[in-house]
């Protein structure tokens, strides 16, 4: 549930192989009981995050997997999210708390003043992202929040992912960053909304406010015991897809074919965040009868037993959505899965990068770094008087496998060096390998992630 629209079939702002197979599926589907631990890893995939929140009882999450959202909006963002909910994001363990049991409970409570208040958490990691030519999926266990009726007017809990850009933007630039809504559900109606956003706002090629949307799915049970709910996004195969599960079954199919090639990469072509949270009305339930209103019922938790990222590696390109370079070991790619060494390869402002010889064989490299210059890998900017930065001095930027020695990057106030992802001015940044990192150019002005690859 994110911050902004309202419209049937959705709720707020920002919010992915053909169907599973079976082995995948019982590997990281099913009910059961509310306890049970996350899945072990399929085969051919690699888990990336977990948490099954087994902290002791009345505590708070572990802020080093989780930031809390406070207040009506992020600073600078529309206010009430985007969406019009009215409840006030808190990170009291009287709204959101580990059990004991091995479950977060996100609990809304109305005051007897009538005020509400509710509890949004995000994954601190903004980089979940498909590898070129593979896969990412996200996926969590819950109970929807045990209300139904006119006791459930208002009620709004959402399991979600935003694009990495709306980390402390305000959600600038919503829908075109890309929203995944792997579970909504409104007004107790015992069902889920999945959907993508992404274009343009209103209308666009992604029908905003609503989204391509699945429409309503009835779900039995879905509030009376837990569920497990997940999204895919496929770059192995032409089109590329979204596929949302419940319970194992695939239920709703987005192809990239649907939109234009930049709407589609904008949407998806990056990294994300999770985001689990219980709102108290807005645009989503107003479509579905309203509310909060007096019968609504305070206190109704939704309840998550674990909550999960993973990825299945890629051999390069994928179908749909634009091009692709050959992703290897060593390499450095930027979020489309473009390699240093791609001339498609379009830069966060739009410019292009042609950086040649990933494996160190071919002595000239240029690259496109903002409109109207051009950097020469050497250390020179053709527009440059002498050939230094825009800062005055000169960079040093050597193969794409990590062969070469320091490669710095100006930026301002400092350096980057995208082969050991550590700033100057942050020497213990850290060099995991699927991190993204920033290459800047050559004034500091515009930043575009690529990820390093071990």
């Amino acid at each position: 549930m994110t911050h902004i629209r309202s419209s049937a079939h959705r709720r707020r702002l920002p919010r992915i192989a053909l169907v599973a197979t079976a082995v995948l599926a019982a590997a990281l589907a099913g009910a059961g009981d509310a306890t049970a631990a996350a899945p072990p890893t399929p085969s051919g995939w690699t888990q990336q995050f977990v948490d099954d929140f087994n902290g002791a009882a009345n505590t708070g999450l572990n802020t080093a997997n989780w930031l809390y959202d406070i207040g009506t909006g992020y600073p600078g963002g529309a206010a009430n999210w985007g969406t019009g909910e009215v409840e006030t994001m808190t990170n009291s363990t009287q709204n959101v708390y580990q059990d004991g049991a091995g479950n977060l409970v996100i609990k809304p409570i109305r005051s007897a003043s009538g005020q509400w208040t509710s509890g949004r958490v995000e994954t601190q990691r903004t980089d979940f992202a498909a590898p070129a030519g593979g896969k990412l999926r996200f996926e969590a266990r819950l109970q929807q929040p045990n209300v139904s009726g006119a006791a459930a007017a208002g009620y709004w809990p959402a399991f979600w992912a935003l694009g990495a850009a709306a980390r402390g933007t305000g959600a600038t630039g919503w829908p075109s960053i890309g929203e995944i809504d792997v579970m909504e559900d409104i007004n107790g109606r015992s069902s889920e909304f999945a959907a993508l956003h992404c274009g343009t706002n209103p209308g666009g090629p992604c029908n905003e406010t609503t989204g391509i949307t699945s429409g309503e799915r009835a779900c039995s049970g879905c509030q009376t015991g837990f569920h497990t709910y997940a999204v895919e996004q496929d770059r192995s195969v032409s089109p590329e897809q979204l596929r949302f599960y419940l319970d194992g079954t695939n239920f709703f199919t987005v192809n990239a074919n649907q939109v234009d090639a930049t709407t589609w990469n904008n949407a998806t072509h990056h990294g994300f965040f999770m985001i689990l949270n219980v709102a108290i009305g807005g645009g989503f339930p107003a479509a579905f009868g309203g509310g909060p209103t007096s019968a609504t019922q305070s206190g109704v938790p939704m309840v998550v037993d674990y909550v999960a990222a993973y990825t299945a590696a890629g051999s390069g390109g994928g179908g749909g959505g634009g091009g692709g370079g050959t992703v290897t070991s060593g390499s450095i790619t930027n979020a489309n899965g473009l390699c240093l060494d791609n001339n498609a390869a379009s830069t966060a402002n739009g410019n292009k990068i042609q950086i040649w010889g990933c494996n160190g064989t071919v002595a000239q490299k240029w690259t496109f770094v903002e409109a109207g210059t051009t950097l020469h890998v050497q250390g020179k900017c053709l527009d440059i008087a002498g050939g230094g930065t825009a800062n005055g001095t000169k960079v040093q930027l050597y193969d794409c496998n990590n062969t070469g020695a320091q490669v710095w990057i100006p930026r301002n106030g400092g350096y980057y060096n995208p082969q050991s992802n550590r700033c100057l001015d942050n020497p213990s940044a850290s060099t995991t390998a699927g991190t993204q990192v920033q290459i800047w150019d050559c004034n500091g002005s515009g930043a575009q992630k690529w990820t390093l690859h071990s």
